[in-house]
């Protein structure tokens, strides 16, 4: 065993060291163009290539180099492929250009420090091969789903969003198919150092997703298709949450929604109701009656202050909420994943004078998280899974929904970053829950990208960005459950445990040829 390990181990030719700053720079770069392999690019050659640089920057280099390499990558991926973070600071958060900037410099620094970990470990307990770089980088994408509330956001796997290899998704998650990426991507620097046995685990890999596009685990209820209409009602951002625009908002958004009654479902995007449901009563009551006349269900998203919870906590409570209403019966789901400068401002008393604006806006601060197990919408009796915003970026999140539900549905306001990736990058991650979960996701959002996507991750009906639209859709109801959605991560996970295990038994031995030694 030890004789094969060393084999997939071991360099056939010895390499001499360039002078530090080279990889620096090399891993600089090859974090910088990553966000090039997602949309709206798309050009999934980069998610190979870019961990290929860091992966080969990485040889030889010792424990100390390592951490900075991996520094200097962390900082290039998240400061370009995040750099939208600096539209809603600067533009809708009233901060100057100097301060933003730095704002965005800190969280690529702080996000860096992931991949300097990672590398650090690879380089001071694990031998280097693609069996312990593959691996170590599983796990720290999937710490970004929870260590400091988490921003999961740039993982390799969707690069491969309706392309070949995400064939892996419905089987092992979007950590799977990162996981087969960077396998691949470092056994690519193997074979061109002239190691050829990598080409063998690399075709397994290829074939494996072939073998597993034939796999089917859901399939059609044999029920009516679900009639839906989303509206976008394309509001502007600076706009919104101006007390003297907010009825100008509902009325946009009630208008949009007058030829669509009759429908079995009407969804309204994330804040689309810019009040609170205590100032705007009687225009619910309205909507209430629509609906009991039509039978048409109608969801819509709005700050929610539960008036009961103060008497327990001592202060008001808010919640990111979307509310579905079914003729007089109302039903809320409260939003569970709060992202820090998202949904609320960490210490905002003490960075009020950083984010001024931001702290007016019940949108981005001050809110409640949701409880864990809340019940999904009932519409036309099939059960609904709801998630708001960035919650779809959190693959457990929605697997725990999906496997409770016969569609998912999910509302956004993409407005604070209108003109940047981020609009698209969000949209493929629903992509990639749906093909994980076998689930058609409903997508409304305030600017776009409104969107209807079927169980395989594919986008059937889209509304134009930054315009006002109504899209319609007939959705079937989806059942059973995918490898994925029965098992959630653990298979990866595990499986990655047990190949750091063996690179940690196997890994090559130091001996001690000191003159002490040989007494």
């Amino acid at each position: 065993m030890r004789a094969f390990f060393n084999k997939l181990i071991q360099p056939s030719t010895p390499q001499k060291q360039l002078p530090f700053i080279f990889p620096f720079l090399v891993a600089l770069f090859a974090g910088s163009i990553f966000s090039l392999a997602l949309a709206p690019y798309h050009w999934w050659w980069v998610a190979l290539l870019s961990p290929a640089l860091l992966y080969a920057s990485l040889r030889k280099r010792s424990a100390k180099h390592a951490f900075w390499i991996g520094l200097s990558y962390g900082f290039g991926l998240w400061f370009v492929g995040a750099f939208w973070l600096y539209t809603s600071i600067h533009v809708y958060g009233d901060t100057n250009a100097f301060l933003s900037v730095l704002m965005v410099v800190i969280m690529a620094i702080l996000m860096g420090l992931f991949t300097a970990l990672q590398t650090w470990l690879y380089r001071r307990f694990f031998p280097e091969t693609p069996l312990t770089f593959a691996p170590l980088w599983v796990f720290f994408e999937w710490a970004k789903t929870w260590v400091f509330t988490g921003f999961p956001w740039l993982f390799a796997g969707y690069a491969f969003t309706e392309r070949y290899l995400d064939n892996y998704a419905p089987l092992f998650g979007v950590f799977g198919v990162s996981f087969v990426v960077i396998l691949l991507a470092s056994a690519i620097v193997e074979i061109i150092n002239r190691r050829f046995i990598w080409l063998v685990p690399s075709a397994l890999l290829l074939l494996g997703a072939w073998g597993a596009s034939f796999l089917q685990f859901v399939e059609k209820k044999p029920t009516p298709a679900l009639s839906v209409s989303l509206i976008q009602g394309n509001i502007p951002q600076d706009m919104k949450w101006l007390t003297e625009y907010q009825r100008q908002t509902l009325l946009i958004y009630k208008n949009l929604s007058t030829t669509e009654w009759g429908r079995d479902l009407i969804v309204w995007p994330e804040s689309s109701i810019p009040m609170f449901q205590t100032d705007i009563e009687p225009f619910l009551q309205q909507m209430g009656v629509e609906s009991t006349l039509s039978g048409t269900h109608w969801l819509t998203g709005l700050p929610y202050w539960d008036l009961k919870e103060p008497y327990k906590v001592g202060y008001p409570v808010y919640y990111n909420s979307i509310m579905a209403l079914d003729g007089h019966s109302r039903s809320l789901y409260k939003k569970q994943r709060l992202v820090p400068f998202g949904e609320y401002i960490p210490l905002s008393g003490f960075l009020s004078w950083v984010l001024p604006a931001l702290q007016n806006d019940p949108s981005m601060s001050g809110f409640s998280r949701g409880a864990k197990d809340q019940k999904p919408f009932l519409i036309k009796d099939h059960p609904l899974a709801a998630a708001i915003c960035y919650e779809v970026a959190y693959p457990n999140l929605t697997r725990r929904n999906a496997a409770k539900s016969d569609f998912l549905v999910t509302i956004s306001n993409d407005a604070w970053f209108t003109g940047t990736a981020s609009p698209w990058q969000h949209l493929q991650m629903v992509q990639m829950r749906a093909k994980e979960n076998g689930r058609w996701f409903i997508r409304a959002t305030n600017t776009g990208i409104t969107a209807f996507i079927d169980e395989h991750g594919h986008i059937v009906k889209q509304a134009p960005q930054d315009q006002i639209a109504v899209l319609r859709g007939d959705l079937p109801a989806m059942q059973g459950q995918t490898l994925y959605t029965r098992l959630s991560d653990w298979p990866i996970l595990i499986f990655s445990v047990l190949l750091l295990a063996l690179g940690w038994i196997y890994r090559p031995r130091k001996v001690d040829v000191s003159f002490k030694s040989r007494r």
